[in-house]
């Protein structure tokens, strides 16, 4: 919403003194943000109002040249040639005398021209800066008019040094989208007095109504008013302060009939609508509109219409999209001179339906959507006419047309101490009933508690919070004190806390950068991880209003956000990469659909136990992916690409942090590939996959070959004992190596396994160190290498100790494993 300070203070009486500044904080402290503050274009040196005594065209140029002699209140006119013809014999303008210098560094000087001496300029809007229109001269208005007298400084007149503040309009507060809302607001912010554009009597029209109306639909259209009027005279422009009002609004003119439209609903919040009163077809009916039905809106687009659309008709069929658009076939046009004005108050969320279904963000449906007064119908209607009768001539036919099926706003029951425990600022009773009566609101304070009955045009207060907030608001948000909270002793984090935070500390200090994404997920990016028609994570949870129809599902694996941001990166020129996420994921399967509770009550238990069970589960995953050098190149070496065994430490980091030990051993399941994927096992559970994804998913969603990545479900990892620390010994360590042959199949996690349990108490730590096929080694066979350190807590042990220590290890690695001791 624009403000013009000049506009504004036409309603405000603005304390002397105050600046635009003051302004600006005033707007900030009533909870409306300032997005920018728009200063006209300098101009400098003598800038008047003139009026053209005398017109000569020129002729022999290449196109229509004037000489005009023109009164700029000096006594003797002055000579001034000009190409533009849109102007006659006493016509009020802008003159620029010699001397002045218009936007962009203009300066104006007297000199000859056409064979003429032109002694000043004769200016447009666009050369003056408060438009673009440069069609042709910027006419004030013709000989009759209330004008300004000839010498008169032109800079206040065409706005010059109008500043315009641009408000930011939250939704809750739609009535600061005209200018009656933002003078009451800042009537209270300054404690000045102000004017009510709105507060006027409409005028007793009499007659027969002056249209059959009936509404089909009163629950999406609780008013509907309209009034006639025949008369006007199509060729009557629009004033030029009106003109500039809505230019300043950013609002085109278009008509007469038009602006003086927009003007009201700027002026008073009341959006109008102009219909040509000679291209309606009998009674006009607000109704629902019917399957198969189409209507040609302003915007000359052909729009198929839903039964959820409200329209304005008559016997020919839609004529306009209630509270959007109105309908071509009853535009006003340049031979109008009867009209029909509607003005109606309008069911918002219906509004807003429609408005986005037909991507129609017009400013009717903005302000109707977001709630507006519906005592102005008639107003504005009395407003229009007024206007419409001065500057075009037209009068009203017959009575005003008013369908009013309203019912009284029920009070709200509001406990008068209740805004000074919410906010901790003592407001006594007494402040609390002139906060509200401020607002509007009519307030009995009778008895505890207020019964307080918003005003028409807040339809935002419902609640005893929407008053409390009020009363806050316009006793200022900066007299709440700022106090922390005493923390309660005893309630630190929780295990399940603590270990997501373990986790992702511990991923980020190995060098991986977390990268969350969006919980949505759609079938093109399952498709991409080549996942089965029958595989679990297909079946996903549906979003009934998603943010995005191409994702309208909850992820039920972390691999397709964080794929996707991997390919973003590298698509950014990034070359060498680890990323890492961890976050709910949400298994779908068969669950019945969530219901709709209403607002009006508390739902029953039954609808509480509906909506609970149709909330899916939401383990909580992690999950990495590496592309590119895990290890840089320099001076030191060439670097080592990142491989699945990257994948595999980090899924091991992750156990490590948690607490528990994790197993790996070879598995299979897409999107890895087949012979490169490793599946985490923690006891007899399988809690995860690491490893190579597939080439095919590699070159579907643009990947370099061999990206790996890992994801693991960190809830099914066991609650971790309680650590003890180590026991260190003095002794010193026996250090041994061992190889042993094993078949292919024979996960080296088995193996280590059978050592430690052959091994006994003495062993203290063994580590697979090196992995070898080649001769002597037989074919589908492998060696592992194991580095053992034994050691014994209370003495040093002898050979015969260690030597019996690695034949137990080895015979147990043989029983369970077939590893035979490679020579």
């Amino acid at each position: 919403m624009r403000v013009p300070i000049g506009w504004l203070a036409e309603y405000v009486d603005v304390p002397g003194g105050t600046s635009v500044e003051d302004l600006d904080t005033a707007f900030v402290r009533l909870g409306l943000e300032v997005e920018e503050i728009h200063r006209p274009e300098q101009v400098t040196g003598p800038l008047v109002v003139g009026k053209v005594l005398e017109i000569e065209e020129l002729t022999g140029f290449k196109k229509p040249i004037r000489y005009t002699r023109v009164d700029v209140g000096e006594g003797q006119p002055r000579g001034i040639v000009c190409g533009a013809q849109n102007f006659a014999v006493s016509d009020t303008v802008v003159v620029a005398l010699p001397g002045a210098v218009l936007p962009g560094g203009f300066e104006i000087a007297a000199r000859t021209t056409y064979d003429h001496v032109s002694d000043g300029m004769i200016c447009s809007v666009r050369e003056l800066g408060v438009g673009d229109d440069h069609a042709g001269i910027l006419v004030l208005g013709a000989d009759g008019g209330d004008l300004p007298l000839p010498g008169t400084p032109a800079a206040p007149v065409v706005g010059l040094d109008d500043v315009v503040i641009e408000l930011a309009v939250t939704p809750d507060r739609g009535y600061c989208l005209s200018m009656r809302g933002i003078a009451r607001e800042m009537g209270t912010g300054l404690a000045a007095e102000w004017r009510d554009p709105g507060a006027i009597t409409p005028p007793a029209w009499s007659g027969e109504p002056a249209w059959d109306v009936s509404v089909a639909d009163p629950d999406r259209c609780d008013r509907f008013s309209m009034v006639a009027m025949e008369g006007l005279d199509p060729t009557a422009p629009t004033p030029w302060w009106l003109r500039r009002r809505l230019a300043q609004a950013s609002v085109r003119s278009i008509s007469l009939a038009v602006d003086v439209t927009n003007y009201v609903m700027l002026e008073l919040g009341q959006p109008m609508h102009a219909f040509d009163r000679d291209a309606v077809t009998g009674p006009i009916t607000v109704r629902l509109a019917r399957e198969g039905e189409k209507l040609t809106t302003l915007d000359g687009v052909t729009r198929s219409l839903t039964p959820d659309d409200l329209l304005i008709t008559d016997e020919t069929g839609p004529i306009g999209l209630a509270a959007v658009m109105g309908g071509a076939s009853t535009e006003i046009g340049n031979g109008t001179t009867s009209v029909l004005l509607e003005a109606a108050h309008w069911e918002p969320t219906g509004v807003a339906r429609t408005a986005r279904r037909h991507r129609l963000p017009s400013e009717a449906a903005k302000r109707f959507e977001r709630g507006v007064d519906p005592e102005m119908t008639v107003v504005a209607l009395a407003r229009a006419a007024e206007l419409l009768a001065e500057y075009g001539g037209a009068r009203v036919v017959g009575a005003v047309v008013d369908v009013d099926t309203r019912t009284p706003r029920p009070p709200i029951a509001l406990d008068a101490a209740k805004p000074a425990r919410v906010a901790g600022v003592p407001y006594t009773a007494a402040q609390v009933v002139e906060f509200l009566g401020a607002v509007g609101c009519d307030v009995d304070a009778s008895g505890n508690p207020l019964a307080v009955t918003p005003p028409s045009w807040r339809p935002d207060l419902t609640d005893p919070a929407d008053l409390i907030e009020e009363v806050v608001r316009l006793a200022g948000y900066d007299d709440i004190p700022s106090v922390l909270p005493t923390a309660p002793p005893g309630r630190g984090l929780t295990d399940v806390q603590r270990r997501r935070r373990s986790v992702g500390r511990t991923l980020a200090e190995a060098g991986y950068v977390e990268a969350p994404s969006y919980p949505f997920v759609g079938t093109a990016a399952l498709d991409a991880l080549g996942l089965a028609e029958d595989d679990p994570r297909r079946q996903v949870v549906v979003v009934r209003n998603p943010l995005s129809e191409e994702e309208p599902g909850l992820r039920t694996t972390l691999l397709p956000g964080l794929l996707a941001t991997l390919s973003r990166n590298l698509s950014r020129g990034q070359r060498d990469l680890a990323l890492f996420e961890h976050g709910a994921v949400f298994p779908g399967g068969n669950r019945a659909p969530a219901p709709l509770p209403g607002v009006d009550s508390r739902p029953d238990d039954a609808t509480l136990a509906a909506l609970l069970g149709a909330v899916p589960e939401q383990p909580w995953h992690v999950a990495v992916a590496l592309a590119g050098n895990r290890e840089p190149r320099g001076w030191w070496g060439q670097g080592r690409p990142a491989t699945w065994a990257d994948a595999v430490q980090a899924a091991r980091l992750v156990a490590a942090a948690s607490g528990v030990e994790l197993t790996v051993r070879a598995g299979e399941l897409p999107p890895w590939h087949p012979g490169r994927c490793a599946e985490l096992v923690v006891g007899e559970t399988v809690v995860g996959h690491a490893g190579e994804l597939h080439p095919r998913v590699c070159a579907a969603l643009e990947l370099p070959a061999r990206t790996s990545v890992m994801e693991l479900d960190l809830d099914a990892l066991p609650v971790a004992e309680v650590p003890i620390g180590p026991s260190i010994s003095s002794f010193p360590p026996v250090l041994l190596d061992l190889a042993l042959v094993v078949a292919d199949a024979v996960p080296s996690a088995e193996v280590e396994a059978a050592l430690r349990e052959g091994a006994g108490e003495l062993l203290e730590a063994v580590r697979l160190f090196d992995v070898y096929t080649g001769p002597p080694v037989p074919e589908g066979s492998r060696s592992l290498a194991f580095a053992v350190t034994l050691r014994a807590p209370d003495r040093t042990l002898t050979s015969d100790e260690a030597t019996a220590v690695r034949d137990a290890a080895v015979a147990a690695a043989a029983r369970r494993t077939g590893a035979e001791l490679r020579a």
